[in-house]
């Protein structure tokens, strides 16, 4: 039977949603490694609509974190709050400003922030099952949140402010460069910093493919 991961997505595009290289370069591993992604989002509203052509929030229009990110998933998406952890082997978020916005409010509040309840749940449960969770670019930040009272080891690469955020939310912050990862084997955790510090698509896929990889071993 193939590895079943769950694939948290926070919308459609990077300035608001989902990093849509970071997120297809994580399906596309998943499925050429023969494991099964089974995609959700949550069913709230983003915390507002940019212009990814001028970089400019657009006043009064407003859209859904799930629709958005069934544009990535061709449709075949889930509501998180209906995926339990006992049907994962493994948890994956991809990142984007959609995981500092609309998965937890990080790009807004800092090491203040909240995670949405229903993601948090998802990530508590398969984290409490030992099973193992990987966190893209500023994802780690929310995986800081949930976990930090554990003291998880986590990287967004070498930014030292958003690395003292996580610091600030009880992690440990590891610097990394742009084509590897950090894993945490104690507590099952692992984090690369794709677009964190990518400036070219192949620097972010080679940290996400080896995350993807490494996710799946631990699995």
């Amino acid at each position: 039977m193939p590895k079943k991961i769950g694939v948290v997505l926070s919308g459609c595009g990077v300035y608001d949603g989902a990093e849509i290289h970071e997120a297809v370069i994580t399906l596309l591993t998943l499925d050429r490694l023969e494991a099964e992604a089974v995609v959700c989002a949550p069913d709230v509203p983003q915390l507002h609509v940019v212009d990814h052509l001028t970089g400019e929030v657009v006043e009064g229009e407003t859209r859904n974190v799930l629709v958005e990110s069934a544009r990535i998933a061709r449709g075949k998406i889930r509501d998180v709050r209906e995926v339990p952890a006992d049907e994962l082997d493994g948890l994956i978020l991809p990142g984007g400003f959609g995981a500092a916005k609309n998965l937890c409010d990080f790009a807004v509040r800092g090491p203040d922030c909240s995670v949405q309840e229903d993601v948090a749940r998802l990530v508590r449960e398969v984290h409490r099952q030992g099973k193992p969770i990987a966190a893209v670019c500023i994802a780690p930040a929310l995986i800081a949140r949930i976990l930090g009272d554990e003291t998880p080891e986590l990287t967004i690469g070498t930014d030292a402010e958003t690395a003292a955020g996580l610091e600030k939310m009880g992690a440990r912050h590891v610097d990394c460069p742009v084509r590897e990862f950090v894993v945490d084997r104690e507590r099952k955790l692992i984090s690369t910093p794709a677009y964190m510090l990518a400036e070219r698509i192949g620097e972010a896929a080679d940290g996400i493919e080896k995350t993807v990889r490494t996710l799946l071993e631990m699995a």
